[in-house]
C-alpha cells in the first residue's frame, strides 16, 4: 500500500510543476517594454490551410532591446504573419519592408503597466487555483485508498507530504510573480 500513497503524491507533485511551468510559459507572451520573441509564440498565421505559430514559419531575430525582426521562410507569408499580427493584438504595428517585418516595441504607458501587473496576478492565481485542484484530488483519492485498505495515519502522513507540496509551489508561484511584476514595472 505504501507504493501507492507515493504514486498519489509523485502525481499530485507532478500536476502541481506542471502549473508552474505553465504559468512560466504564458507570462513569456506578456510584452514588459522589451523586444521578446516569445510574445509571437501564440500568434497563428493561416499556412496552407493549418494555423500555425509564427515562429514555425518564420526566423525571429532581436538585433536591439526595442526591436524584433521576422523574416518569413517563404517570402509569400510575408502579408498574412503582418496581418497575423494585427489580428492578434498585441499592441504593436508591424512595418513590411517586402522581405522582412520590422516591429519597434514602444515603452509602455503607466496605465498599461499596471494593467499587465493586473493581468500577471490573474494568471499567477491560476496557477495557485490548478495547484489546489491537485491537492484535492489527491486527497480525493487518499480517502478512497482508505476505504480500500489503506491505514488512516498513513493517509493523513501523505496529506501533509501533499499539503507541504502545495505551499513549496505556492512560494514558486509568488517568486515567478514578482520577478514578472518587477520586470513590468522597471522604467
Amino acid at each position: 500500500m505504501a507504493e501507492n500513497s507515493k504514486d498519489i503524491i509523485a502525481g499530485a507533485a507532478a500536476k502541481m510543476q506542471d502549473a508552474v511551468a505553465f504559468l512560466e510559459e504564458d507570462l513569456k507572451t506578456y510584452r514588459a517594454g522589451k523586444a521578446n520573441p516569445a510574445m509571437f509564440n501564440n500568434v497563428m498565421v493561416d499556412y496552407y490551410g493549418s494555423p500555425t505559430p509564427v515562429p514555425q514559419v518564420a526566423s525571429i531575430t532581436v538585433p536591439d532591446a526595442r526591436t524584433i525582426l521576422i523574416q518569413p521562410w517563404e517570402k509569400n507569408m510575408i502579408a498574412k504573419i503582418e496581418k497575423a499580427i494585427m489580428d492578434a493584438n498585441l499592441g504593436v504595428t508591424p512595418q513590411n519592408d517586402g522581405v522582412q517585418i520590422r516591429i519597434t516595441i514602444p515603452p509602455l504607458t503607466e496605465d498599461r503597466r499596471k494593467d499587465l501587473v493586473k493581468k500577471v496576478k490573474a494568471a499567477g492565481e491560476s496557477a495557485k487555483i490548478s495547484i489546489r485542484n491537485a491537492r484535492r484530488d489527491a486527497n480525493d483519492q487518499f480517502k478512497k485508498a482508505q476505504k480500500d485498505g489503506m491505514p488512516e495515519d498513513e493517509a493523513k502522513d501523505s496529506e501533509a507530504v501533499i499539503q507541504k507540496d502545495v505551499d513549496k509551489f505556492n512560494k514558486k508561484v509568488d517568486e515567478v510573480i514578482a520577478a514578472k511584476e518587477k520586470e513590468i514595472m522597471t522604467v
